[in-house]
């Protein structure tokens, strides 16, 4: 057995049929300005299915900060939606095509736009220019929200923290031997961009208590582990057959001896599974969960167990959309 059957014969939060899930994403509305900057990724990036915007735009209705004013709800989503567009092109630069000299160009545009050299040897100019728009796009709007200003700061370390997180995955993927679990469970995370998209919702909620701000971020380390844990364990083994050994399951397989970089993507798999690797992950996102709903923030601008809730929304649509996105 492989792939999705496998997970979904599983148990616990990977059991159960997710097509329901399915057919809500598949029915998601994305905006048109989404569709038509889809469309122009497909043209400039490469072909991706339109299900991961959708999946997506709807999935942050789960884990969107409670506290956002219902009236720029559909705003915040746009903003974040377009915002995954800029980060994923990244992502690609980095994980899929190994394009080092595009990415180091294209992690600029948020903090050092002057900076920026089109020219630069090897860059992929019109995937650098496409990279550019959608960050003016994400900025645009993030100037007209009521908090920019005050907000801005903060949002672009974020950002930066998640660019060196895209890093450091390509730096591992070009130099195996420094794999490891302390690394990537440090690392990894802040490729969830959870912060990131926080700090969109924020520019968007005047009335949040500033006074709340470490307690957040503290909930947002929490939270952001597991929903690297859920792409971790549904993502692997395709990463496996892209040659791709950034998954957290693959590095602590690595670690303990039970694969090498020189083993074939199906005996590595096998290996993987026999030894309960993946297991121990899930395992471990529902204990994290367990504890995260049981831990006291001192949070009051919204309510800390709704948002908690969501990533359990989050962590089923992962493994419902096992291998389509």
């Amino acid at each position: 057995m492989s792939g999705r059957a496998a997970y979904q014969q599983s148990g616990g939060i990977l059991g159960g049929n997710h097509a329901e899930c399915i057919e809500t994403v598949r029915k998601t509305e994305l905006p048109q300005c989404v569709v038509e900057l889809s469309d122009e990724y497909d043209r400039r990036v490469g072909d991706r299915d339109r299900f991961l915007w959708k999946w997506i735009h709807n999935l942050f209705d789960a884990f969107t900060l409670p506290c956002v004013p219902s009236a720029d709800l559909e705003e915040v989503k746009t903003t974040k939606t377009v915002f995954t567009m800029y980060i994923t092109v990244l992502d690609d630069l980095a994980d899929h095509f190994g394009d080092e000299e595009t990415f180091e160009q294209a992690r600029r545009l948020p903090h050092a736009p002057e900076s920026v050299r089109y020219d630069a040897p090897g860059v992929d100019t019109d995937i650098l220019r496409f990279a550019e728009k959608l960050w003016t796009r994400v900025k645009g709007r993030l100037t007209d929200a009521p908090c920019y200003e005050a907000r801005r700061d903060v949002f672009q370390f974020d950002v930066r923290q998640a660019l060196n997180a895209m890093d450091y995955a390509r730096v591992l993927n070009d130099n195996r031997e420094i794999a490891n679990l302390a690394e990537s469970r440090h690392h990894g995370p802040f490729n969830m961009v959870m912060f990131p998209y926080a700090g969109i919702d924020l520019m968007w909620t005047p009335d949040f208590d500033e006074t709340e701000l470490g307690q957040l971020r503290s909930l947002l380390m929490d939270l952001q582990k597991m929903a690297r844990i859920g792409n971790w364990v549904t993502t692997w083994e395709r990463e496996l057959y892209e040659d791709d050994y950034t998954a957290g399951v693959v590095v602590e397989a690595l670690e303990r001896d039970i694969v090498t970089t020189d083993d074939d993507p199906e005996r590595a798999i096998a290996a993987i599974r026999e030894n309960g690797v993946a297991d121990r992950f899930e395992e471990e996102w529902e204990s994290r969960y367990r504890d995260a709903l049981g831990e006291r923030y001192d949070i009051e601008s919204f309510d800390v167990a709704r948002l908690v809730r969501g990533m359990r929304t989050v962590m089923e649509h992962h493994v419902a959309s096992y291998g389509q996105k």
